[in-house]
């Protein structure tokens, strides 16, 4: 069954563009596995520090496997200390 992932990154001031890097580094790969169906990096128009990843999976096997490959480890560990929250990663299912 799909699998949405919607994963929100509030950056901390002066941090912007090496998040925005990060997220662009991370996509081309992530869209090369065989799981992913999309993904997106989004940048609030209101809040120019608040960046998002909308991302769907084949199923959440093909997730699980995607947090652990090394382009997926090594953006978290770029972006985590950047941002000024806890990772905020939501996995949801389509309702209609």
């Amino acid at each position: 069954m799909e699998l949405f992932i919607f994963a929100r990154f509030h950056v901390r001031p002066g941090h912007e563009g090496a998040v925005a890097e990060a997220l662009l580094d991370v996509l081309a790969p992530s869209r090369e596995e065989l799981g992913c169906l999309s993904i997106h990096a989004l940048r609030s128009i209101r809040d120019p520090q608040l960046f998002y990843i909308h991302s769907r999976w084949k199923d959440e096997a093909a997730f699980e496997y995607h947090a652990g490959l090394p382009h997926t480890v090594r953006f978290l560990a770029r972006v985590e200390p950047l941002i000024d929250h806890p990772l905020d990663v939501t996995r949801a299912r389509q309702i209609g």
